[in-house]
């Protein structure tokens, strides 16, 4: 009986539109955007073709990833193994197999068909496609023509890297009849220092959004690898020369870490998320857990904690397939660590009209907007035991200014922190806190967002290799844009 309550807690929305019934309230629902399985494999190249070999870059089973998702209570995820020589087969026959056994054993879980695109010319990005009887067959026709790493000669083909495919891609996708996802994943992890990006740089992000901007929609603004500071009893691992780094999110360059977990693309203020959304580009962030082994699995030194124990990317969504790739398309999103905050609602407000995360309020050039920021600082234990409680909430804005005439603009520096609202400046409702501002009219769009921390730091400081994730936790809102009329 429980699995059945279960799964129709999941068709509700379809049954209910069958039947002619008014829709369910949206509402935020935990998740995870980039999750891998046992069919990230590895790949016999003393043969040929190559012969994947299963488990060899991540443990888990597809439906043992699903119910430890639900287990740090999550309501979606994307599976996205690693592309490779001749996995679009691999996908086909047996990966997919084993998610479509998945959504049977854990059913009221939504498990979206995807992958790891090794994109051509750039770094890795998760593709979501949208759920459908012929899912596996899109992108195992995807996979074989655009995937980087699909071709097993050697040398490799040039021409599956190159910035022609890579376009050639995105032009595929948007064509489709039903859109699918694209998000740069930990875009700044092959960074050499601030501002001085590796394969994912500023005129690539731009570019990819311009050809494809129903799909192209935004980037890892936390990174998954989270776990990589802590050995596996939970203490700091500490660094040993000669092995990968023990830094949050694996990013190995001690000049070019996490700030607060968070990629510098998005943690910056005035960096260059704040640049894209000044052009007025719906470009979203998201969380993840990249999760391949657990950091305290004995089976192998992981360093990755499981789907929605650290990160949950939270949509303002129906419990449907569409209406949580909607939100996130839409940028109906916030990113959170630690479960600091489950809920988080601004709304905007002036000229009689409101908008909310991910929407656009048009306003006279003579309105103030009001701001109102609603968030939910659950009073229970997070995955590591503790109750962290939120400190600080900041609200952030920044002029819209159009395109910008340099491609590999990565800053605006109209952007600041235009409030910064501690503990006795709310008001308290149980666990559910509202902070209320004014932001003073203005001739020209703007767009808002906010963030917020369980620390005392003004910004989030450069992680260090070692230091405890749970002790340095922030939350991002996604974006709302204001049009003057």
């Amino acid at each position: 009986m429980s699995r059945y309550l279960a799964w129709s807690g999941v068709v509700v929305a379809a049954l209910g539109t069958a039947l002619g019934l008014p829709a369910p309230e949206r509402q935020w629902l935990p998740g995870d955007s980039h999750i891998h399985s046992h069919w990230s494999a590895g790949a016999d190249r003393r043969r040929i073709p190559p012969v994947p070999l299963k488990g060899q870059d991540a443990l888990y089973s597809t439906p043992r990833n699903a119910v430890m998702a639900r287990q740090f209570g999550l309501r979606w995820m994307v599976t996205t193994d690693h592309g490779g020589p001749d996995h679009a087969q691999l996908n086909f026959t047996q990966a997919h197999r084993e998610l479509t056994l998945s959504r049977e054993l854990v059913p009221d879980l939504l498990q979206f068909y995807g992958m790891e695109l090794n994109m051509p010319g750039m770094d890795h990005h998760t593709l979501i496609i949208p759920n459908a009887d012929d899912e596996a067959t899109v992108l195992r026709e995807f996979e074989r023509e655009f995937d980087a790493n699909q071709d097993w000669a050697l040398p490799p083909d040039p021409r599956r890297r190159s910035e022609a495919t890579r376009r050639r891609a995105l032009e595929h996708l948007q064509r489709l009849d039903r859109l699918p996802l694209l998000f740069a994943n930990h875009p700044s992890r092959s960074a050499t220092a601030v501002g001085a990006y590796g394969l994912d740089e500023p005129w690539e992000l731009r570019g990819n959004n311009d050809l494809a901007p129903d799909v192209y929609r935004g980037m890892e603004g936390a990174p998954g690898h989270q776990a990589a500071t802590l050995a596996a009893d939970g203490s700091p691992r500490p660094q040993v020369p000669g092995q990968p780094s023990s830094a949050r999110g694996r990013y190995q360059n001690p000049d070019a870490p996490t700030m607060g977990g968070f990629d510098q693309m998005t943690a910056i203020v005035g960096g260059l998320w704040d640049s894209l959304l000044g052009e007025g580009r719906r470009f979203w962030i998201v969380a993840s857990s990249d999760s391949h082994a657990h950091y305290a699995d004995p089976a192998r030194r992981g360093v990755d904690f499981w789907p929605g124990e650290f990160h949950k990317t939270y949509v303002r969504a129906r419990p449907t397939y569409e209406d949580v790739l909607d939100g996130l398309r839409q940028g109906r999103v916030f990113a959170v660590a630690g479960d600091l905050v489950t809920t988080l609602d601004v709304t905007v407000t002036g000229g009689g009209r409101e908008a909310d995360i991910g929407g656009t309020l048009t306003v006279a050039a003579s309105d103030p907007v009001e701001v109102t920021i609603r968030f939910r600082d659950p009073d229970v234990a997070n995955g590591s035991g503790e109750n962290p409680v939120v400190q600080r909430v900041d609200l952030i804005v920044g002029e819209v200014h159009g395109p910008a005439s340099d491609p590999s603009l990565d800053r605006n520096p109209t952007t600041e922190v235009v409030a910064r609202v501690g503990r006795a400046d709310w008001a308290r409702d149980g666990d559910l806190y509202t902070v209320s501002t004014t932001v003073p009219a203005a001739a020209g769009g703007r767009y808002l967002r906010v963030r917020g921390t369980a620390t005392d730091l003004l910004e989030p400081r450069p992680d260090e290799p070692g230091e405890n994730p749970w002790d340095d936790l922030w939350f991002y809102s996604n974006p709302i844009f204001i049009e003057v009329e």
